[in-house]
């Protein structure tokens, strides 16, 4: 990780991410992205249209894209969608490109976070807790041999979550 000069942000939806990568991004000086609105943005399309023209395959294509794009850029903290890990060359470019880290929280606090916002295609007509726990324990294993960093935000401030990582990130990035 010596020398890295980008931070990648993996976890479950509801894990803050986004949140968290905006005011990280402040506190390192570097540019965000968000790879779920670089998608919305290359396509002038929300993700719900895409997964409900195209299904998840054409989603993960589009995802495949931008994570490579995104990845090969210099100085950034990106934010990736939840299933970004689903791919080997996307953990293949988050891996070797950047620091990576994981945003651990738990079901029950994932729940909570995603009943307010935008919605997600992935618990449209289902039990947001049963799906929330197969696609946790689908993709924490994914999350984890990737990561450089594994922080909890069960509970917490995006502020003190971002605070954590930097502290664990010490000297790894380069300013």
């Amino acid at each position: 990780m010596l020398g890295k000069t980008n931070v990648f942000l993996v976890g479950p939806m509801g894990s803050g991410k986004t949140a968290v990568g905006r005011y990280l991004s402040r506190l390192l000086d570097l540019t965000f992205h968000d790879s779920d609105a670089e998608i919305e943005r290359r396509t002038g399309v929300d993700i719900p249209f895409i997964f409900e023209k195209e299904g998840e395959v054409g989603f993960r294509q589009r995802e495949r894209e931008a994570i490579e794009i995104l990845t090969a850029m210099d100085r950034i903290v990106l934010a990736t969608g939840g299933g970004a890990v689903l791919l080997a060359e996307n953990r293949r470019h988050l891996a070797d490109r950047g620091c990576v880290v994981y945003l651990e929280t738990s079901v029950s606090q994932q729940v909570e976070r995603v009943k307010q916002g935008r919605t997600r295609p992935l618990l449209s007509n289902v039990d947001s807790t049963s799906k929330l726990s197969l696609l946790l324990a689908e993709r924490a294993p994914l999350y984890g041999e990737i990561a450089d960093v594994v922080v909890s935000t069960d509970g917490r401030k995006v502020r003190s979550v971002a605070e954590d990582i930097l502290r664990e990130l010490g000297s790894w990035v380069v300013r």
